[in-house]
C-alpha cells in the first residue's frame, strides 16, 4: 500500500499538485486520470522520488519515502517497477539483455541465475524464446511486453505504469491490460497506471483517482463513475454524446434491475 498525504508541487508560481492525498491498495490496478495538464505526470514523478515534494508524505508501507535519504530511497527502489510510456528500451541490446539490466545493476546473482529469472519473466508476458531479438525486430505491444517483463524482473511490490497503452492498437492495448492485471493480482503488487485509455478505466478501475487542475476531484471505481456528480470528469469521460448516451442507459438498466 502506498499513501499520498496532502503533497504540493510547484514550478515557480505555478501549482502543479495542490493538496493531493490519496491512498493507493495492493493487488489493485490504481489509475490516476485527467485531462493533459492536470498533473498526472508529475504525480507519478513524485511518487518515485523523481521530483520532490514542498509539502506532504509520500508513505511505502507506512515508510515515509519524502523523509529517507539517498541510500534508503534505492533500497526502496529495488521494490519498484517502471513501465515507461515508450517502453524505454535500449536499441543496442537484445530482449534477453533489456529484461536482464535491473537485474545486473542491483544483483549479484550470478549468470545462470539471471538468466533464469529472464526466462521466467519473459514466459509469464508470453515472450517464450524471444530473447535473441532486437527491439527493432519486433512489433510496439511486443516492445511494450518486453517493458514490463524488465518492471517485474526484480519481484517488485510496487509498479508503476506510465500511459502503458501509448500508441497501441485497440486489441494489444487489451492484451497489455490483461497482463497487467494478472501480475497485479497473481503477486499482489501495488500497481499505479496514469491512463487517458477509457477502455482500461471501464474494464479495469479498481480505484481511481481524477485530476482537475492539480487537484484531487474525484475517487471511486469503474462502477461509481456512472453515477459521478461530477462535471468536470462527466466531461472527461463522457464527452461525446454516445458516451453520455451509453451512461444514460447504464443508470436505466440498474434502477430497472433493483425494482
Amino acid at each position: 500500500m502506498i499513501e499520498v498525504i496532502h503533497i504540493k508541487k510547484s514550478f515557480g508560481p505555478k501549482v502543479v499538485l495542490d493538496d493531493v492525498s490519496n491512498v493507493m491498495e495492493c493487488g489493485k490496478m490504481n489509475l490516476v486520470i485527467g485531462a493533459s495538464g492536470s498533473g498526472k505526470t508529475v504525480f507519478l514523478k513524485c511518487m518515485v522520488g523523481l521530483m520532490d515534494v514542498e509539502q506532504g508524505e509520500i508513505l511505502y508501507e507506512g515508510k515515509n519515502f519524502t523523509a529517507m535519504n539517498e541510500k534508503e530511497r534505492k533500497e526502496l527502489r529495488m521494490q519498484i517497477g517502471m513501465l515507461f510510456q515508450g517502453s524505454a528500451l535500449f536499441d543496442s541490446l537484445n530482449v534477453e539483455r533489456n529484461v536482464m539490466f535491473p537485474l545486473d545493476m542491483f544483483t549479484n546473482h550470478t549468470s545462470a541465475e539471471k538468466l533464469k529469472r529472464v526466462n521466467e519473466v519473459l514466459d509469464r508476458v508470453n515472450l517464450t524464446d524471444s530473447n535473441k531479438k532486437y527491439p527493432s525486430e519486433i512489433s510496439g505491444g511486443m516492445e511494450k511486453r518486453v517493458a514490463l517483463a524488465r518492471a517485474i524482473v526484480l519481484n517488485p511490490k510496487f509498479l508503476f505504469c506510465d500511459e502503458p497503452n501509448s500508441g497501441l492498437d485497440p486489441k494489444t492495448s487489451l492484451v497489455i491490460d490483461k497482463l497487467i492485471k494478472e501480475i497485479t493480482t497473481d503477486f499482489n503488487i501495488t500497481t499505479i497506471i496514469n491512463t487517458h485509455d477509457m477502455n482500461t478505466v471501464m474494464e479495469y478501475g479498481d480505484n481511481i483517482m481524477f485530476l482537475h487542475q492539480g487537484k484531487k476531484n474525484w475517487q471511486g471505481n469503474k462502477n461509481d463513475i456512472f453515477y459521478s456528480n461530477d462535471e468536470n470528469l462527466n466531461d472527461f469521460i463522457f464527452a461525446s454524446d454516445f458516451l453520455k448516451d451509453t451512461k444514460k442507459m447504464k443508470i436505466m438498466m440498474d434502477k430497472k434491475q433493483s425494482n
